[in-house]
């Protein structure tokens, strides 16, 4: 199978590092346009000399508001392909956890993605052809009481990725989201290894603490996830929508 996304055009939030960066660098390599987004100037442009491509472009904007959300659309008024990556999540006690902290999370994780859908779906379903995507956790069925807010906003994200998929429903245009498990990032090395070590053994080791229930029973690289996400942008992803993909190793202990 030989993916050729040339001529598309992607946007890829909160990209400048981690699996944001990853699936920017795949649709990139399948022969996309990418924009990548960060919050800061300095970020995106690290991002992009790493990136090293004519064909990448960053915009720099705090999508966790509706101005920085403004501001990013009045610079690219369309994309083909928009990858919803942008999260934020912290372990926090659940009574300690007061309502703009609830707000915060549950805005950058959930309004974040309907606002963009809303700026840029109508003009996908005119061309008859998109795609949309949710990068969501298997902490949206795998619940943890110092997670619950995270959790609250990953399933949320399932449920608009469902309903957007309705939306465009008899058109080109497909909406899916994605569910990644355990996966080494450059947050979960510097975690892992803030004593020192190796960051794939100390992986190996939390996944069987942590998520005894995976089946690969190592956290997944970036680059798996992101192998996934560049399918569903594809046009060979053309009969996949309203869906959740998992790359979660099998964590999730179910068979759907």
């Amino acid at each position: 199978m030989r993916i050729d996304l040339a001529g598309k055009t992607a946007l890829v939030t909160g990209s400048t590092r981690g699996i944001g960066f990853a699936i920017a660098a795949g649709l990139l390599e399948a022969g996309a346009d990418v924009v990548i987004n960060g919050r800061s100037e300095a970020a995106v442009a690290d991002a992009l000399s790493r990136l090293g491509s004519p064909r990448a472009r960053g915009i720099a904007a705090d999508l966790g508001s509706a101005a920085g959300c403004a501001a990013l659309v009045a610079q690219l008024a369309s994309v083909d392909i928009l990858v919803n990556n942008l999260g934020v999540f912290a372990p926090v006690d659940f009574f300690a956890l007061e309502d703009d902290e609830w707000n915060r999370l549950l805005g950058t994780n959930i309004v974040t993605g309907a606002r963009l859908a809303r700026a840029y779906m109508q003009g996908m379903m005119a061309r008859n052809w998109g795609r949309v995507l949710f990068i969501s956790s298997e902490s949206a069925l795998n619940v943890r009481p110092e997670m619950v807010h995270y959790s609250v906003s990953k399933i949320g994200q399932l449920a608009l990725a469902r309903g957007l998929a309705k939306v465009a429903a008899g058109t080109g245009v497909t909406v899916n989201a994605v569910m990644p498990g355990p996966t080494l990032t450059e947050n979960l090395r510097n975690r892992l290894t803030a004593g020192g070590g190796d960051a794939e053994a100390a992986g190996v080791a939390f996944v069987r603490e942590k998520r005894p229930s995976s089946i690969l029973q190592r956290p997944a690289t970036v680059e798996e996830v992101a192998n996934l996400v560049v399918y569903l942008s594809s046009p060979q992803a053309s009969g996949t929508t309203g869906a959740v993909m998992r790359v979660d190793g099998g964590v999730v202990d179910s068979v759907m």
